[in-house]
């Protein structure tokens, strides 16, 4: 089964580009002694950084990426939630915090997924890595190489759980790549961050997020701590449809970083919340004009035309899956490089009842170009739609790369 999975894990899962600089790190140990970003949940539009590219220790932030490769082990059915881990030796004899788990046991995956997020189990996360990649060393070699294709580039993880290692680093820019992947790749999953707390043998644990009390609309994602790392968090916030992912890293205490997380989430809400009184504000002026011109010739000016020439765009494929949707895209762009060399893959999520579709698409065309390019694609036996762009759409930004 082992071998199987290390064959599948990586199928589905496709690239989230980032906005991610190739910075050479003079930065001063004052400007960097806390980095923190702030992003749309729903487009991947940054509303604040500081010091986002800063490479840190990621502590229990780590098992955030633990978990997303279980789930996608879980999304594919080569493991089951009630599918019983053999505990190892080296899982047991894991340092705190850990559930307690005991050499030459077995515990339920399902057990394992709770203990990680509730309790940031050590040796649950360790038990997790060995049950997919044979040694942790395989798995976290898997975690570095899905790391790669969410576009977290200056992430290398070297285990499971976060336990300090020199080499084991990433950055509040990353982190938040790796929280988005989470929640638009696995939102059946995502809701288990945000529970309070657990039962496992008779002993109730609670969450070390408190976050999830003091903030209204707090459904995740993951706190972490080691000496070296300072207080680290990963958290996101929803409310009145709007939802917003933060990440803040290298704090000195506990409630520092909490209090922090907590000012960027409120003013990073109501940001939203302003911008779509503003657009909404727009949108009925736009309506009033129009009713207020319905009789005269329409015109345009030559401002307004050079907007319109790259709005048009190919629409390549709809999928259930953002991944699968952003690796298509990518497939196409690349095999036929001369014509879409300069044109931006986006992703456009799309709710149909209870479920979300993700439309591929290359964008940035006038109108004769992209008819022609939907042309050659149709002769390669290649199905696509030209579709004219629109101003309010919900592309995901993390989708936007050079190649």
């Amino acid at each position: 089964m082992t071998s199987i999975i290390r064959k599948n894990f990586l199928r589905a899962l496709g690239y989230l580009s980032g906005m991610v600089c190739l910075c050479v790190f003079f930065t001063s140990s004052a400007a960097a002694s806390v980095s923190s970003i702030m992003i749309d949940a729903q487009t991947g539009e940054v509303l604040s950084s500081s010091s986002a590219d800063y490479r840190r220790y990621p502590a229990s932030l780590t098992k955030i990426m633990t978990l997303y490769i279980t789930f996608d082990a879980l999304e594919k059915g080569l493991l089951k939630p009630d599918d019983e881990l053999p505990v190892s030796r080296n899982a047991a004899n894991r340092s705190p915090s850990k559930l307690g788990v005991r050499a030459g046991q077995k515990v339920s995956v399902k057990t394992c997924i709770m203990a990680v997020i509730v309790k940031s189990a050590n040796d649950c996360a360790t038990v997790l890595a060995e049950g997919l990649g044979y040694t942790e060393e395989n798995f976290a070699k898997t975690m570095t190489k899905v790391a790669r294709e969410l576009g977290m580039k200056n992430t290398t993880f070297k285990n499971a759980s976060g336990l300090p290692n020199r080499q084991q680093k990433t950055t509040a820019r990353d982190m938040a790549l790796l929280a988005a992947a989470m929640y638009h790749h696995f939102p059946q999953y995502y809701k288990l961050f945000s529970a309070k707390k657990f039962s496992y043998n008779g002993r109730t644990y609670y969450t070390h997020n408190h976050i999830l009390k003091n903030f209204e609309g707090a459904d995740g994602m993951k706190t972490g701590f080691t000496n070296a790392a300072g207080y680290n968090i990963v958290t996101s916030a929803e409310r009145d449809g709007r939802r917003v992912i933060a990440v803040t890293m290298g704090h000195n205490t506990a409630k520092t970083r909490d209090r922090h997380v907590i000012r960027m989430m409120d003013s990073g809400l109501k940001k939203l919340a302003l911008n779509d009184k503003v657009k909404n504000a727009n949108i009925y002026a736009e309506i009033e004009n129009k009713n207020m011109t319905a009789d005269a010739p329409e015109t345009l000016t030559t401002e307004n035309t050079d907007k319109a020439t790259n709005v048009w765009e190919i629409q390549v494929g709809a999928f259930s899956n953002y991944a699968k949707a952003r690796n298509y895209a990518l497939q196409i762009k690349k095999s036929s490089r001369n014509v879409f060399a300069d044109k931006n893959i986006t992703i456009e999520p799309v709710e149909t009842g209870a479920a979300i579709i993700y439309r591929s698409k290359l964008s940035g065309f006038d109108k004769d170009d992209a008819d022609k390019a939907c042309s050659r694609l149709k002769k390669s036996n290649k199905s696509c739609i030209v579709v004219a762009g629109t101003p309010d759409s919900r592309q995901l930004l993390l989708a936007h790369n050079r190649y």
